[in-house]
């Protein structure tokens, strides 16, 4: 697995941009909101960490993952540097994992390829609880600390 050595909550300061004159919209999947907020309390707290003003940090809720599309389009349109996009999705008995994480991975890659702003893709697709947790502030750091230093580098990129 991939973080299985690695710590996600882990950065250096000293190689990311300063993010206190950059706006970020998070867009937060309402689905496995026990994981979803661990991801979003670690994106948040690291871009007030590198930077960014709590004033300029717009938060939405989603019914679920699949809503993250659209979600992360309006966010776009806000005159934000950059979106992250959290949500869970954890795999179950049916097709229906396969059909959201697809939908969902293609949707934020066309965001991407059709408009300016940038959206950080910060969607655990896991196998079970116990790793979704692992990667939301356990024993594997918190994905969304890695999607938060991903959007200021992608927003520094689109100020270029």
């Amino acid at each position: 697995m991939a973080t299985a050595n690695k710590n996600l909550s882990e950065y250096d300061k000293a190689t990311i941009p300063n993010a206190k004159n950059f706006r970020f919209g998070i867009v937060v999947s309402e689905w496995n909101d026990t994981i979803t907020e661990g991801l979003y309390k670690g994106a948040y707290n690291t871009l007030i960490d590198c930077g960014a003003k709590d004033e300029n940090i717009i938060r939405w809720d989603v019914p679920g993952s699949f809503e993250l599309i659209y979600g992360s389009k309006k966010m776009q349109e806000h005159r934000v540097h950059a979106v992250i996009a959290i949500g869970c999705v954890i795999q179950g008995e049916t097709k229906h994992f396969d059909f959201v994480c697809e939908g969902v991975t293609q949707g934020i890659k066309d965001l991407n390829v059709l408009h300016d702003t940038p959206v950080i893709f910060c969607v655990l697709t896991d196998n079970n609880m116990e790793q979704s947790l692992a990667r939301s502030g356990g024993k594997h750091g918190n994905k969304g600390t890695e999607a938060a230093i991903a959007a200021i580098k992608m927003a520094e990129l689109r100020s270029k």
